[in-house]
């Protein structure tokens, strides 16, 4: 029982992440940060096309699921991607179709 309970556990946290990743726009971040490695949030904005206040809104939701990290850097804020493990799959995935 513990262990189905666990494997449920699991596949929420999952869903969670993916739901995260498969906004539009935080798509087209991850793809981004899979190719530019680490960047600052006017830097991703400006490369996105969007504003900086929604970069950082869309920056903020990727980085509470662990998709990306972020560094303070002066008095700017940059991000990397973070220690979740289907980073790798969803570079493979998302930015096939790009």
């Amino acid at each position: 029982m513990a262990t189905k309970q666990k494997t449920n556990e699991s596949i929420e946290a999952l869903a969670k992440k993916l739901q995260t990743a498969g906004d539009i726009n935080r798509l087209k971040i991850l793809c981004y940060l899979f190719s530019a490695k680490k960047a600052c949030v006017t830097d991703i904005a400006d490369n996105i096309g969007m504003t900086v206040a929604t970069a950082s809104h869309h920056l903020q939701a990727l980085a509470k699921e662990d998709l990306l990290a972020s560094e303070r850097e002066g008095k700017k804020i940059c991000y990397k991607l973070g220690g979740a493990e289907i980073n790798a799959d969803l570079k493979k995935f998302i930015c096939k179709y790009k």
